[in-house]
């Protein structure tokens, strides 16, 4: 039974990939499931949503508030975001559409991309250090609800929504799933402290319950590459820039932390990504081949961590 369970924490990741991908090519290829592909592929969009928040719920029950706040390493981070996102955003503008542009705009999103919600389950996994994880995932979140509406309508000018909407748009899509589990969890913290004692006994377990979240992000990265295939060349060109821009983060996250925890949790913090916004993203506001940048950074980020997690259980 040891062995049992020992084998799926060390694969459970690229276990989850493969079934993400199994379950669309099942229901996409399956003539009597296909008529329902909207709805499950709803399905998949809201479960991995409510996922995310289960997740930061018990992050969150965890830290108390007077954790979340900024660290030395969160401005490097930041910066390597928002300038990268900058650069991509001004050299996209000024280029004509066609391949370049669009690798451009791959590249842009998945820079400026808020952090994940699971990047906290494996920081804690790894030994680094939760609190200042959720407290840059709280920083991205904001960055990228205020940044985000700035430049789309450069680089998309014929959209009609203006600054604030695009503003609101995003922060629903945001904010639901970020300040609903913190206040959830903080409540119960400051009035029920048995119940809370329970939770942080079984928040642990989390880390089992990002399987579904990750295979919910599978199905939803397949969706997004049979749906919107750019053809050969361009797939080529958005895998090399998904994977770039992923070894990029998490290699200048280790730089930016100072000392083994805060390498740790700076890696997490600027290379994991919420590929689900990603994704909703690059499909809604961009063109909808950039969605397929999202759905590879998920598998890049989510085969590095499974590389992350099975040297350090190792090694320990």
């Amino acid at each position: 039974m040891n062995k049992a369970v020992q084998f799926f924490k060390d694969w459970m990741l690229p276990l989850a990939i493969t079934t993400g991908i199994s379950l669309y090519l099942f229901y996409h290829f399956t003539p009597v499931l296909k008529p329902y592909g909207a709805v499950l592929h709803k399905i998949a969009s809201e479960g991995q949503r409510l996922v995310i928040a289960v997740l930061l719920f018990f992050q969150f029950v965890q830290i108390s508030p007077h954790d979340v706040r900024l660290r030395r390493w969160h401005l490097g981070a930041l910066l390597v975001q928002v300038l990268g996102f900058f650069l991509f955003a001004g050299l996209s503008a000024i280029l004509p559409e066609g391949a370049g542009r669009m690798l451009l705009e791959c590249a842009m999103i998945c820079l400026i991309c808020p952090c994940a919600a699971a990047a906290g389950v494996i920081t804690r996994k790894l030994d680094g250090d939760l609190a200042a994880t959720v407290s840059y995932l709280c920083l991205t979140n904001l960055a990228a609800t205020f940044l985000i509406p700035m430049v789309i309508p450069i680089i998309r000018p014929a959209s009609d929504l203006g600054f604030w909407a695009y503003v609101f748009r995003i922060a629903l899509k945001v904010f639901p799933v970020l300040v609903l589990p913190g206040l959830v969890a903080w409540t119960i913290r400051y009035t029920t402290h048995k119940l809370q004692r329970r939770l942080m006994r079984f928040a642990p377990n989390s880390f089992y319950i990002w399987f579904i979240g990750l295979t919910l992000a599978m199905v939803l990265a397949s969706h997004a590459l049979f749906m919107n295939y750019p053809g050969g060349w361009a797939l080529a060109g958005i895998v090399a820039v998904s994977v770039a821009t992923c070894a990029l983060q998490f290699f200048l996250g280790r730089r930016i932390g100072k000392g083994r925890v805060d390498s740790i949790t700076a890696g997490q913090g600027l290379g994991q990504k919420n590929t689900g916004f990603l994704i909703w993203l690059g499909y809604n506001y961009l063109t909808p081949v950039t969605s397929v940048a999202g759905g590879l950074y998920a598998i890049w980020q989510n085969l590095f961590n499974s590389w992350e997690l099975y040297q350090h259980e190792h090694h320990k």
